[in-house]
């Protein structure tokens, strides 16, 4: 009988050690794990935090009434706004194919979608420039027709257009590929046609990746910089936008270029939880239709 005791107590010693180890793993794991995202977070946090502190409160109503101010802002909401239209517009049919169909050069078509996404933003903006310039490839077309795109607002909306697009028509895409084939097969059935299955069934479930894809893709517009620059040219009040008064004010006046950084981060951030509320209503609306 002892010696049962004692092969059974040896047998538990063992088990507890292993339990035990586990144990000490796990909280090991969740203390690295914990501080990796802590410092990942702060990381990100304190420039931020650190750029909204240098504000100067006292003279921020000065600042903010400054004609660069008020027609950099104006300058980048009217075209991202415009650029996010044309990509809602041509974006969402192309989204719309790749996402529910198959076809020769499917791959072909995905690749140039995400050329601007590799491309970088100098690279963007001298490729746009040699295309649509006075002595680009498209340019005697255009000087043709009267129209003189390039170093004009124009061009700022195209260069946002260009380097923006992708992402919206990435996250659009994935809304309607996770749309089932069988609700559609379903409607169809019962008579609904093309257009009806697409509003009524496809683009509602869609709907919330593609306001994801809108806020990603108006994000990227309003702090497109670099072909902007190339491509528009850097002049007050025609193509001159937040980032690139930012970068005008910096050589003269770090105050003004602190104003209107914080003026973008705080807009930045009012838009995207805007976007953020509405697309969770509307996926709590989807699930109550279901």
């Amino acid at each position: 009988m002892a010696r049962e005791q004692g092969i059974t107590t040896a047998a538990v010693k063992p088990e507890v050690h292993a339990h035990t180890k586990r144990q000490w793993g796990e909280i090991a794991g969740n203390l690295v794990l914990s501080v990796t995202v802590a410092l990942f977070a702060a990381f990100l946090t304190l420039p931020v935090v650190a750029l909204l502190l240098r504000v100067p409160l006292a003279t921020l109503g000065d600042y903010m009434t400054q004609p660069i101010v008020l027609n950099a802002l104006a300058l980048s909401f009217l075209t991202s706004l415009l650029s996010l239209l044309i990509m809602l517009v041509f974006g969402t049919p192309v989204a719309y194919l790749l996402g529910r169909h198959r076809f020769r050069g499917k791959r072909l078509l995905e690749t140039l979608v995400e050329i601007p996404l590799v491309l970088p933003p100098a690279v963007a903006g001298v490729a746009l420039l040699l295309a649509f310039g006075r002595r680009g490839l498209l340019g005697p077309a255009v000087e043709s027709a009267g129209l003189d795109i390039a170093f004009s607002t124009t061009a700022v909306v195209l260069a946002q257009t260009f380097v923006a697009s992708p992402f919206y028509v990435k996250a659009a895409r994935s809304g309607f590929q996770s749309v089932p084939v069988e609700l559609e097969e379903s409607a169809a059935t019962e008579g609904a046609g093309r257009w009806d299955r697409f509003r009524r069934i496809i683009l509602p479930l869609a709907l919330p990746s593609m306001v994801g894809g809108m806020v990603m893709a108006w994000a990227r517009a309003l702090g497109e910089f670099g072909a902007t620059i190339l491509f528009a040219g850097n002049f007050q009040g025609r193509t001159q936008t937040m980032p690139l008064a930012i970068y005008s004010a910096l050589e003269s006046d770090l105050d003004a270029a602190i104003v209107l950084s914080a003026i973008l981060i705080v807009a930045s951030f009012a838009l995207l939880i805007t976007f953020r509320l509405l697309s969770g209503r509307q996926l709590d609306i989807i699930g109550m239709g279901d």
